[in-house]
């Protein structure tokens, strides 16, 4: 009786498996864009097949658009509510490269500021529960874009450009500058605004007319196990996330024609007006190669951005490593930044750099123009094969403040150099070098070094030179023998030294001070 009691409960169980398979079945309906008209020969356009099967899954509440395997041939994408475009392995979708294709204009981002533009490739506007997956490939077809943006010969954009202006009535030249002069503004590859949970998902991306993947003032962004590869080409960013909050990008594979991954948050103006940070950020078990730069933050950071985790990534033959830069009139504050774990090589410029003279700009008073990098941390980083370990340039009215590096290891032609900043610390830090010193500062108050080192010490060059560097304190280092010296102090605004708990035994002149230094350096 037990027996045949458990054999029934069983059977329920399974019939209750079955029940929830049926109703998720029913819940994921597949839309078959071929079953809409869309040809998988390219031989026809798909744009309203898909536009239609995109109606008939809204309709039911939503479900997957389907691509099987073939070649699609189609202009603008956009999702709606629960849509998900699932593009098989197998499936290619080639957009078309007709302007004329992209157009009316939509409202979207350009460059931080809001414009209404030629429609993105994929576009979706106030959406929630959308996704593009699969081990497709997507094709941006961008030559003819790159072409119309650099005023290439036999392109006329003119056209274009007045549909532009008269879209655009209220939006200001400067805001724009460069561009509007130029006459020419790209659309984004996917670009969804004002969307919730949003997934892009395992998908090859190739030659994006402009960036790739841009999500605006979004919520709940993943982007896990994408491939993204431009070839050398103009402003074609990797994955931008403007102005979101909850963003995770994972798994990532990226090589293109301009910056990796960018962190912004709109451009001075407009993005003040708009003051809506990027916060909450994850980045990690990413491999970037060809780029400007690896993971970068600004220079559109008007509305600020804080809370970025950085981690376990690799950069191999970006320009730069990680890169912070901003200038004066974009204002916004970055701060709570953590970046860890990182491995780089055949880094053509700097490995690390935070610049807020980005561009060139006079001095002026202390506002809401004024840019803040605060708070800001390095740790666990080996490079190799590195034009220059670092730069921290700050602005003398509002310096940089608050960054510390732990346990890096960099081997680079140049060291690493401070212009304004305040409460910098170093620990455990070893830097390379081939020419002149492994750290260099100027300008700094309150700088911490514990257990410093170079083990390629040069002849000619002290391992640290501080100009104008106050409140210091230098401990638990260990020079090798062959440097000049271990720290050269100069500048007449140096002074409150302490040198103490070091090893100073392999150097004939551990410290070395400049005549017009007033303060009688000390150490042990």
């Amino acid at each position: 009786m037990e027996q045949r009691t458990r054999n029934f409960r069983n059977i329920g169980l399974s019939l209750c498996f079955f029940l929830v398979f049926c109703l998720s079945a029913k819940a994921q309906k597949y839309f078959n864009v071929m079953d809409y008209g869309a040809k998988n020969d390219s031989t026809a356009i798909a744009t309203k097949a898909i536009e239609k099967a995109i109606s008939a899954a809204v309709k039911v509440g939503g479900g997957t658009i389907y691509f099987g395997p073939g070649k699609y041939l189609t202009g603008p994408i956009h999702l709606k509510n629960n849509i998900t475009i699932l593009i098989d392995a197998g499936a290619e979708l080639h957009f078309s490269d007709n302007f004329d294709d992209y157009l009316p204009m939509v409202p979207s981002r350009w460059e931080g500021t809001t414009v209404n533009n030629f429609s993105p490739l994929f576009y979706a506007y106030k959406a929630e529960n959308i996704a593009i997956t699969g081990r497709g490939l997507i094709n941006g077809h961008g030559k003819k874009w790159w072409a119309a943006s650099e005023n290439f010969a036999n392109v006329k954009p003119q056209k274009y450009m007045d549909i532009f202006h008269a879209n655009n009535k209220n939006v200001i030249a400067p805001d724009l500058k460069g561009w509007i002069e130029r006459g020419f503004l790209r659309p984004p590859f996917i670009q969804t605004m004002f969307c919730k949970n949003v997934l892009i998902q395992g998908i090859t991306i190739i030659n994006s007319p402009f960036w790739t993947v841009n999500p605006q003032f979004c919520e709940n962004v993943s982007i896990q196990g994408v491939t993204i590869e431009n070839p050398p080409s103009p402003n074609t960013d990797g994955i931008n996330p403007e102005s979101c909050k909850y963003v995770h990008i994972s798994d990532c594979h990226i090589s293109v024609g301009d910056d990796c991954i960018t962190i912004k948050s709109g451009k001075d103006r407009d993005g003040r007006k708009w003051n809506a940070p990027a916060e909450n950020y994850t980045i990690t078990n990413t491999t970037m190669l060809s780029g400007h730069g690896g993971v970068v933050i600004g220079s559109e950071m008007s509305g600020g951005v804080k809370k970025i985790v950085i981690s376990n990534c690799v950069f191999d033959g970006t320009d730069r490593g990680i890169r912070i830069k901003t200038a004066r009139g974009r204002g916004g504050v970055v701060e709570d930044i953590r970046v860890s774990n990182i491995i780089m090589k055949n880094i053509k410029q700097e490995a690390i750099v935070l610049n807020m003279q980005y561009a060139k700009t006079e001095v002026e008073p202390v506002s809401e123009r004024t840019p803040i990098f605060r708070n800001i941390h390095f740790s666990n980083i080996t490079g190799v094969d590195i034009n220059v370990a670092g730069k921290i340039i700050g602005i003398g009215e509002l310096p940089v403040d608050q960054i510390t590096f732990n346990d890096i290891q960099l081997d680079a032609k140049e060291g690493f150099s401070i212009l304004n900043a305040k409460n910098i610390e170093f620990h455990q830090v070893t830097i390379n070098t081939t020419i002149g010193s492994s750290l260099k500062t100027e300008n700094v108050n309150r700088l911490e070094i514990n257990g410093f080192k170079t083990n390629s010490p040069l002849p000619n060059s002290s391992v640290i030179s501080l100009k104008n560097t106050s409140d210091v304190f230098i401990h638990n280092s260990w020079p090798k023998a062959g440097s000049l010296s271990f720290v050269n102090i100069t500048g007449s605004q140096s002074s409150n030294f302490t040198i103490k708990n070091n090893n100073f035994k392999d150097l004939k002149t551990p410290v070395q001070q400049g005549i017009e230094v007033k303060e009688r350096i000390v150490f042990d």
